[in-house]
């Protein structure tokens, strides 16, 4: 590779890990394999770097591996009887009280916990659908899929996420009000 090619990966890397780990922690659950996630789609952007920057857009291309690498992460044998842990809450805003730090600490963790009941396609649906903020066309080009499917596995996922959430829950409202991943979007460890 030459070395504009490889420095002009290295600037994608740094500006674009952050909310690709993110957007793996989400499918995932877990921050360490979150982490594997996103070093094994950069490996497979770097062998093809030179041709995905050039053809295609490297973003699109990015979230594409990162969920084929979760997916195959997920077929592995060892993976299917492994329990998740407990999610890391999120540090609250500085600027909020510690009633409605805890509050929204609490809500957070009752979505990430719903998210983490779907099924992987319904929830690789909602994350790019409401937190990577992409289009049913997008999503369905990233998912290799057609809009019907995403729009269904939309509907099913919130459904699926608001019966997770049971109806004594404050964010079944929430999910309900078509928020559910919006208060997902800054959440970091």
């Amino acid at each position: 590779m030459r070395k504009s090619d490889e420095e002009r990966f290295r600037e994608f890397a740094r500006a674009h890990s952050a909310a690709l780990r993110r957007s793996a922690y989400l499918l995932c659950g877990d921050w360490h394999l979150a982490d594997d996630l996103v070093q094994t789609t950069l490996m497979k952007m770097y062998g093809a770097w030179k041709r995905v920057s050039r053809a295609h857009h490297p973003v699109g291309y990015a979230r594409k591996i990162l969920l084929r690498c979760w997916l195959d992460e997920r077929r592995r044998p060892w993976r299917r009887s492994e329990s998740r842990g407990e999610f890391v809450p999120e540090r609250p805003d500085p600027g909020m009280g510690p009633a409605d730090a805890a509050e929204q600490e609490g809500l957070r963790a009752e979505l990430i916990r719903a998210l983490g009941t779907l099924a992987p396609r319904k929830r690789a649906v909602l994350v790019l659908r409401f937190f990577e903020s992409l289009s049913v066309g997008e999503t369905a080009e990233a998912l290799a899929c057609s809009e019907g499917t995403v729009k269904s596995q939309t509907a099913r996922g919130l459904a699926d996420m608001r019966a997770a959430l049971g109806t004594e829950s404050a964010a079944v409202d929430y999910v309900t009000a078509g928020g559910a991943t919006t208060g997902l979007r800054r959440y970091t460890p």
